[in-house]
């Protein structure tokens, strides 16, 4: 188990250009539960953007969180000055144009999570978010952010997944975080449309709520922009902890079968696994020195989802 970190440390990942992902938020319902507040947050060096975000809070149906609290349900917004997001003038002095929430539920609202992206000639990827209503035999795309993969875009919109086919499909299948470490060869439908633009690599993420019917969240990642660096699924391992029982890095590839154990509560990981809330680490270092995290990494992002019966799964992915 240990070589398994060692041999991914060895050598420092592979550089790339901006990340796909250029801000993380996480809100949480007040003491009162009235409102979200800021609890953590990734921000890339973006003070004004950070400091903003911090003197704000959000009721339900308010601005982008408190819109996808109040809809159940994950919102990809892709006009950050012209619509309801509250804080247009900061996003665009950031040059953030993009941003996609993720409400997680248990028994109530845990958190949303806010994924923000930019805008440059060089942004290849995909954040997707596809939907089956209640009874469908089809999932349908219901909205994303390609940056520059329009060809990809257009597939995704005349494209329906039955149960189990393709990663959409899969994902809603399974009920449980998937991920394709290669295209070619695996069950994602669209991997020549992918290898035109430069996807090489894919995780799928059911987003549990009460809303009615089932939700996908696809994150489609180019080696030059990519979604992550290195991609986990942390599964309950039935003995009070979790196993990395799957995932990709882009300087191992693979990980399945890289076996790796933490208890519920220890570092980030476990932290999130236990409150269900997601975290972020800025600092793995400091944050999660037992963890071994591969050399080149320094950021962390836990999604806890929250599945009848199993617990909770968690996606975990380091910048």
């Amino acid at each position: 188990m240990r070589a398994v970190v060692e041999t991914v440390a060895d050598d420092a990942l592979p550089m790339y250009k901006t990340p796909f992902i250029r801000v993380t938020e996480i809100w949480v319902p007040n003491e009162e539960g009235t409102h979200l507040v800021l609890a953590d947050g990734l921000f890339s060096g973006l003070d004004e953007f950070e400091r903003v975000a911090r003197e704000t809070r959000f009721a339900p149906d308010e601005g982008l969180p408190g819109k996808a609290w109040a809809a159940q349900r994950p919102i990809v917004l892709k006009d950050l000055v012209n619509s309801y997001f509250r804080r247009g003038a900061a996003a665009a002095a950031a040059g953030l144009t993009c941003a996609v929430a993720i409400p997680v539920f248990g028994d109530t609202l845990k958190g949303v999570l806010v994924l923000f992206c930019g805008d440059d000639p060089d942004h290849v990827g995909a954040i997707e978010l596809w939907h089956a209503s209640q009874g469908s035999y089809e999932m349908s795309f219901v909205d994303g952010y390609f940056g520059t993969a329009d060809s990809l875009e257009w597939a995704a919109k005349h494209m329906l997944f039955m149960k189990g086919t393709g990663l959409p499909g899969e994902t809603w299948q399974r009920g449980q975080p998937v991920v394709f470490a290669g295209l070619r060869g695996t069950r994602f439908l669209r991997f020549e449309k992918a290898e035109e633009v430069g996807i090489t690599r894919t995780i799928g993420i059911p987003v549990h709520t009460p809303a009615p019917g089932d939700f996908v969240l696809t994150l489609l990642s180019a080696q030059s922009t990519p979604i992550a660096r290195r991609v986990e699924i942390w599964m309950p391992d039935g003995a009070g902890g979790l196993t990395l029982t799957d995932g990709f890095c882009e300087r191992a590839g693979s990980l399945a079968g890289a076996s790796r154990r933490v208890a519920l509560g220890e570092g980030t990981i476990g932290t999130a696994a236990a409150t269900g809330v997601p975290a972020v680490s800025g600092d793995l270092e400091r944050d999660d020195p037992s963890q071994a995290a591969p050399s080149g990494l320094e950021t962390l992002v836990a999604l806890p989802v929250h599945t009848d019966g199993f617990g909770v799964t968690l996606a975990v992915w380091y910048l």
